[in-house]
């Protein structure tokens, strides 16, 4: 595979490590008992780090600023509303 396939590649997995990230936070607020909630939450948060650490590997330092400040935005949610 070339460099170029190999980072677009990449570029695919970190868009679907957002979506998964983004879809555990959805489900976040569907999921019934508190303990199903937590779950989504851990999910959430296990994407987003994937994401942030995948964006810095990839030289997208906006990006992972970006991801970190929305990972911060659920985390507080989450304390706020399932803590």
């Amino acid at each position: 595979m070339t460099d170029d396939g190999d980072r677009q590649e990449k570029l695919a997995q970190l868009e679907n490590l957002k979506k998964l990230g983004e879809k555990a936070y959805d489900d976040m607020y569907e999921a019934h008992p508190s303990s199903a909630a937590t779950a989504c939450y851990s999910d959430a948060k296990e994407f987003f780090y994937d994401a942030i650490g995948l964006a810095r590997r990839l030289g997208l330092n906006d990006e992972a600023d970006a991801l970190h400040k929305r990972l911060e935005h659920i985390k507080a949610v989450f304390r706020g509303q399932f803590a």
